[in-house]
């Protein structure tokens, strides 16, 4: 699947994010922390999942080039 690095990322950050206001909303530090780790870990996946989506689209595009 070529947006999966992207969805999982996507699934990460909120899964993140709703630790976090549950950490909040409970006066759970340790919660809250973790959420905001996984919102930055899903952040990191979505954009590398990004970048890799558009370079096998650039070097699509350039193998549809030569073979014309």
């Amino acid at each position: 699947m070529r947006y999966e690095d992207e969805l999982k990322g996507k699934g990460k950050e909120v899964k993140g994010a709703a630790k976090e206001q549950l950490g909040k909303l409970t006066g759970n530090r340790d919660l809250e922390t973790e959420g905001r780790t996984d919102q930055a870990v899903g952040e990191a996946q979505k954009t590398i999942g990004k970048a890799r989506r558009k370079v096998g689209d650039a070097v699509e595009d350039l193998g549809e080039r030569i073979a014309s």
